[in-house]
């Protein structure tokens, strides 16, 4: 198969052929058709991401969508959760030395996978894995959501924001989500109210939208100085997630409204092989949320082959990416 190889950190990708993968017990071999990029992988690449411990030489990309193979044997006597020829999609490796989706083929953990939302291609579906997961863990794992609840999206054109948007609406709650000027009418159109974070200071959005008493959850899917008006713009009791609070954090401000804080880590399924299952649970709520109109990935409009790779790459960089950068693999 094809595949794009790393072997030094920061160095080209050099397309090369390799074996074919066999899938082992409660494995599925996977046809990639699309590898969907995040700012994950590039800090992978650069060799500034020591937590993904994904070491040299490596094949890079977290998210896939394509259709299954081959199916390899049973695991604990569990019957096969997927057939050949169904159409699936996951967060699947690109880390912890699991290979990634930038290769023509891959053997993956059936339970990461979930079958393919119908309405969706597998560009979309692609776009969606690391993003609805993150989003999700924060807002229902660990915060639980209720109907009625308000939530503040920190970053909420972003590509966990607006996902994020979206599964608070689709729970019912009350949502905004901060953004620069030129992405309010994006935030909008998902259902939020948006707040421009360069016109308003927390203080002024809070009094504005919640009468000074704050919301009930703030998610942050920026971190640093965002993470820190995170904890002033929560309520009394409140809670705030983000799966980016590795800094240092004054909790004076969190502290002083008896709220909570929880991190999320996406990876650590990937990476320890613990709750792989969940994951898989996860995205079948994205497939029903997706199927049922309320779920819809921002994908940028631009098409690269997998030999493009480097121009993904790139476009990933230089900040002009209208959404999710996918890789059309197959």
């Amino acid at each position: 198969m094809k595949a794009l190889v790393l072997s030094q950190y920061d160095g080209p990708l050099e397309a090369v052929t390799l074996e074919v993968p066999q899938p082992r017990a409660g494995e599925v071999l996977v046809r990639v058709h699309a590898a969907g990029l995040n700012p994950l992988d590039t800090k992978i690449r650069a060799g500034k991401a020591a937590h993904a411990q994904h070491p040299l030489p490596l094949v890079l990309g977290i998210d896939m969508a394509g259709v299954v193979e081959a199916v390899g044997p049973s695991r604990d006597g569990r019957p096969a959760r997927f057939a050949p020829g169904d159409a699936v999609y996951g967060m699947t490796g690109g880390v912890g030395g699991i290979q990634g989706s930038l290769a023509q083929y891959a053997a993956v953990d059936a339970d990461l996978l979930a079958r393919q939302p119908a309405n969706l291609s597998m560009r979309e579906a692609a776009a969606l894995p690391l993003a609805f997961i993150t989003a999700w863990s924060g807002i229902v794992d660990r915060a639980r959501l209720q109907a009625g609840q308000s939530v503040l999206v920190q970053g909420g054109a972003g590509g966990v924001g607006h996902v994020a948007v979206q599964i608070a609406r689709a729970l019912g709650a009350s949502v905004f989500a901060t953004g620069s000027a030129r992405n309010q009418h994006a935030i909008a159109q998902w259902g939020a109210t948006p707040i421009d974070y360069g016109a308003q200071s927390v203080e002024q959005y809070v009094a504005a939208y919640t009468n000074g008493a704050g919301f009930d959850l703030v998610v942050d899917t920026v971190g640093g100085a965002t993470l820190d008006a995170s904890f002033a713009a929560v309520k009394h009791f409140g809670h705030v997630v983000s799966a980016l609070g590795w800094g240092t954090h004054a909790l004076a401000p969190l502290s002083f409204r008896e709220a909570s804080y929880s991190g999320v880590f996406t990876l650590y399924p990937l990476l320890s092989g613990a709750h792989r299952a969940h994951h898989g649970e996860m995205l079948g709520e994205a497939t029903r949320l997706a199927e049922g109109g309320q779920l819809a990935p921002r994908v940028d409009a631009r098409r690269f082959a997998l030999e493009e790779a480097e121009r993904a790459y790139a476009a990933l960089a230089d900040g002009s990416a209208a959404g999710k950068i996918v890789v059309d693999v197959a």
